[in-house]
């Protein structure tokens, strides 16, 4: 008997990671009160792709598609760790730390969970469609929170 495809819309972890979105941007905004200009994307619409779409779709294409794809295909790759494949675990970590080349230290290390989440669902999925669908949405999220106000 073959298994049921993945089914993105029947996924309840899937939805709780698009719900904790708006839960981490409440947080964030409660403690960092930041001075956001609520119109930074029509003010820079090009901030706003870029951060948005274009960062996000090319780090999924060379972390989550090649490196995590590439580290799945061999058995030390595979194996799980805390509920977790060594494959994720090592991009996520990688991931993270090229972050600290753009972002202080704390930033970096904040970037690993949502990178181990992308990471869940590229081989939940196989593919790379919920990766980069959230992680557009974390960075639009994030970078709306904290642009800088007009």
């Amino acid at each position: 008997m073959n298994p049921e495809p993945y089914s993105p819309r029947r996924d309840p972890l899937l939805w709780l990671a698009f719900a904790a979105g708006p839960l981490v941007w409440l947080g964030l905004y409660l403690y960092a009160r930041p001075q956001a200009d609520w119109l930074w994307p029509l003010h820079r619409p090009q901030d706003a792709l870029l951060l948005g779409l274009v960062y996000p779709l090319l780090e999924e294409l060379i972390f989550r598609g090649w490196l995590q794809g590439e580290l799945l295909r061999r058995s030390f790759g595979q194996r799980p760790v805390l509920g977790l494949s060594v494959a994720n675990l090592l991009t996520s970590l990688l991931f993270s730390l090229l972050h600290l080349v753009n972002h202080p230290p704390a930033a970096a290390a904040a970037v690993l969970l949502p990178s181990l989440v992308f990471g869940h669902f590229r081989e939940r999925d196989g593919r790379l469609r919920i990766p980069i669908a959230l992680h557009a949405y974390y960075n639009l999220g994030y970078f709306w929170l904290f642009s800088p106000a007009a």
